[in-house]
């Protein structure tokens, strides 16, 4: 029987009806084994414990490190959620009233140890930016402790045998690197005859977060697939990965992927449009697991493989993702001609010391353009220190959008040709283009307002016109 590890992401795990009746819960009765699921924190609730995503609104953890006293009611305030989501999930009483403990309990541990912290650090021996990375670790898990725990209390009460996994580390006291960790929890579940249900956060010496801040589940997900030796790795999302984003083109408008390779899923990372985290990816390429992207809500759909061994013999474009606010940092200066790499570095430097994402670069003899994703302060204070580091350069800032479209093979040549055409036919005049030697991407950037009707161009140009069936754009 094929042996699958299997990571349910958050907006699928708020639709815990779904995902009860179409993953969890198999028609056939002998399926129900031999999985593990890996799930994340209902939708909405890291962006609470932590900080918006999207936005970047303030959550628990930002609180903390400003200092802001108002981080007791913020966490009041998840408390609230993550109680009022286990009386939609346990209509029984005395199950209800088990999830409320477990999660009750972990609240009240946080604040203690929070509160110990701030005092501590009255003492001027101590500084509270020392704890900081710790004290994210520990909120991030308490939002996939919540969820695993009430889905293995589910499973339990209809039948299955399922056993909570929690890998968040919080009762532990010596520290285990992460591959250690996920041994230890496995080493005496048999998955032949028990599900386990695993925390999207997993407890490590270097710091999951640290190391790959909100790609932590999917690295759990990745490295428990590779360690316990999956046949499949699958991951549950709310939509099929297709030739667009159906919100921006309309879900009637995009197609299914149905079969690419890990190439295409770096690109994808590379936009925030992630199938996969990169470094979770490049595990199961390395272990020769392939990866399932399944749209929980239509379970009979094969949905898209992703295999390193798929490689198609005619040029074809796959899919077309975007990225809008993306700051793009223009730096011309005529001194820099035979110093560029000089200028790259310091550069790089002042990026780096930001914390904001590189997505991407370009360069000539005098000039250097970075694309770089983040919040509003944090790439202001990139452009005020280039501007202060050189002075006499002429040093520009604006958002933009990068529009790419990707491909397991594609003609870049004619991809790129064909995409000038489709966004000027609907009056999007890009401000840049690229192509690559990869032969993977071409990559458009338009002024940040037009990110949308420069999607729906090029997926219109590329899959629904008769343009589309000259350069084979068909679904895998």
């Amino acid at each position: 029987m094929t042996y699958t590890v299997e990571k349910i992401g958050g907006t699928s795990m708020t639709a815990f009806d779904a995902v009860l009746d179409n993953i969890l819960v198999p028609s056939v009765p002998s399926e129900t084994y031999n999985r593990v699921f890996v799930v994340s924190a209902y939708s909405g609730m890291t962006d609470a414990l932590l900080e918006c995503k999207k936005t970047s609104k303030p959550g628990v953890y930002q609180l903390i490190a400003k200092r802001d006293e108002r981080w007791r009611e913020a966490l009041d305030y998840v408390e609230q959620r993550m109680l009022l989501t286990n009386g939609h999930i346990f209509a029984d009483p005395m199950n209800r009233l088990r999830a409320d403990k477990f999660i009750s309990s972990r609240i009240a541990e946080a604040k203690s140890c929070i509160a110990n912290i701030f005092d501590t650090c009255q003492y001027g021996q101590f500084s509270l930016r020392h704890y900081l990375p710790q004290v994210r670790e520990f909120l991030a898990s308490i939002g996939e402790a919540h969820s695993a725990y009430n889905t293995a209390l589910k499973l339990k009460n209809i039948g299955i045998n399922s056993r909570f996994v929690d890998l968040s580390g919080w009762n532990s006291e010596t520290p285990k690197s992460l591959d250690e960790n996920i041994l230890d929890a496995f080493a005496d579940i048999d998955v032949s005859q028990e599900l386990p249900i695993v925390t999207g956060y997993a407890s490590c010496q270097q710091g999951l977060m640290t190391t790959y801040d909100r790609g932590y589940s999917e690295m759990t997900f990745s490295r428990i697939a590779s360690l316990t030796r999956a046949d499949l790795a699958i991951i549950h999302k709310e939509y099929h990965l297709s030739s667009a984003d159906p919100k921006v083109v309309g879900a009637d408008n995009v197609l299914p992927i149905g079969l690419t390779n890990y190439d295409v899923a770096d690109q994808l990372a590379n936009l925030g449009m992630e199938a996969i985290h990169p470094n979770a990816a490049a595990g199961l390429r390395e272990s020769g697991i392939e990866l399932q992207i399944k749209n929980t809500f239509e379970p009979e759909h094969s949905g898209t493989l992703i295999s390193s061994q798929y490689r198609p013999t005619t040029d074809k474009v796959e899919i077309i993702a975007g990225k809008e606010r993306v700051f793009a940092l223009h730096v011309f200066d005529q001194a820099m001609v035979g110093q560029v790499d000089n200028v790259s570095y310091d550069l790089m430097e002042i990026i780096s010391d930001a914390h904001v994402t590189l997505i991407g670069k370009e360069m000539n003899a005098n000039s250097i353009t970075y694309y770089l994703g983040g919040n509003n302060e944090s790439l202001n204070k990139v452009l005020y220190k280039a501007e202060k580091r050189y002075p006499k350069a002429e040093i520009k800032g604006r958002m933009v959008a990068l529009i790419s479209v990707i491909g397991s093979q594609v003609d870049t040549n004619k991809a790129l040709a064909q995409g000038v055409l489709g966004l000027m036919k609907h009056s999007v005049t890009p401000v840049a283009l690229h192509s690559s030697m990869r032969n993977v991407n071409v990559q458009f950037v338009v002024s940040d307002q037009e990110y949308q009707a420069a999607i729906r161009a090029l997926h219109q140009e590329f899959f629904e016109s008769g343009n589309a069936k000259q350069t084979g754009c068909k679904v895998a």
